[in-house]
């Protein structure tokens, strides 16, 4: 079951959901709305290769800087870049979140690889932004991804406490 607008409320009115700091304008009919956050790491293409069963370290295969609000950031056609969400999603052990860009982006040729956010995680949320066809100047702030929360059909028996939980800032992989 997908949440509508009046279920988002609740789970938020009850303190089930948390979305920190929440504007009014990004609880939508089914959804709700994420803005960019000041954070920004690009893949580096002098990278050594990169070993899975390996420590990774994150400098050498990811430029990390703070974005300029008044600048923001270019995406290049075919780069891929990692950002991070302004806001913490907290959710409980019964809602999953189901992460796509917006259409607006989209239709700009952006694209947001499939992105699920597990019941029980909390922190900001580092997703993978692909450029299209031109290059795009992204600011901190746009409303620029859109999270659908689907309910469990009961609250599921090991909520998330991963690696990621409690991040803060784009999180390079962290490899097991």
């Amino acid at each position: 079951m997908i949440l509508s607008d009046r279920d988002i409320y609740w789970y938020l009115d009850k303190g089930l959901l948390r979305i920190e700091p929440l504007s009014e304008d990004t609880v939508r009919e089914n959804g709700v709305d994420l803005r960019l956050g000041g954070e920004v790491c690009r893949f580096r293409g002098d990278a050594p290769t990169l070993d899975t069963r390996g420590e990774i370290d994150p400098s050498a295969y990811y430029d990390c800087r703070k974005v300029d609000p008044d600048h923001g950031f270019v995406v290049a056609p075919g780069e891929h870049v990692l950002a991070t969400t302004l806001e913490e999603v907290c959710l409980p052990d019964d809602l999953v979140g189901l992460v796509n860009v917006r259409s607006t982006f989209a239709r700009l040729g952006l694209f947001v690889p499939p992105t699920v956010i597990d019941a029980g995680f909390c922190g900001q949320v580092t997703v993978e932004i692909v450029g299209g066809g031109f290059p795009v100047k992204l600011y901190p702030g746009h409303r620029f991804l859109h999270v659908v929360f689907v309910k469990t059909t009961s609250p599921v028996a090991r909520p998330y406490r991963g690696k990621y939980q409690g991040q803060r800032g784009v999180t390079p992989p962290k490899m097991d």
